[in-house]
């Protein structure tokens, strides 16, 4: 067995360069963002969307999946998580256009912290002390970059 390689087939190496290009391709996006500073942070999240749309129709159509992809059994939850994202994805290009982008990547770094935090605070999950010792660890870790 190659050491790169997991029973179930995934494969590490192969996963790694994934989130390298997915790193890169965000920083381009924000980059662009960043550079478009007139443009309004709605404008930007309209054709972002807009656009995306395309490769996930083709990839769903590759997969066979197309007819199925958009029906639900929840669509009001799904309507929220719509509204949701977009203001997420709007407050985080408006600060993109607002702030250094040094610093507005360093805040998107700590997003995943964040979210362990706000689980606990507004959720009322259950959060160990190993987990909460990897949050301060990793708050460390973004003040450091920063």
């Amino acid at each position: 067995m190659n050491p790169t390689d997991h029973p179930g087939g995934h494969n590490t190496l192969t996963g790694i360069m994934l989130k390298i290009v997915s790193v890169a391709v965000f920083v381009a996006m924000s980059s662009c963002i960043k550079a478009a500073g007139t443009v309004p942070a709605g404008q930007i999240v309209f054709f972002r969307s807009f656009f995306a749309i395309f490769p996930i129709v083709v990839f769903l159509a590759f997969q066979g999946k197309l007819g199925t992809a958009f029906s639900t059994k929840r669509p009001l939850n799904h309507i929220a998580r719509g509204v949701v994202g977009v203001c997420a994805m709007g407050l985080g290009f408006f600060a993109l256009i607002r702030l250094p982008l040094p610093e507005a990547i360093t805040l998107n770094y700590a997003q995943p912290l964040l979210v362990v935090v706000f689980s606990s605070i507004f959720l009322g999950e259950a959060i160990r002390v190993y987990r909460w010792s990897a949050v301060a660890v990793g708050l460390v870790g973004v003040l450091v970059i920063s």
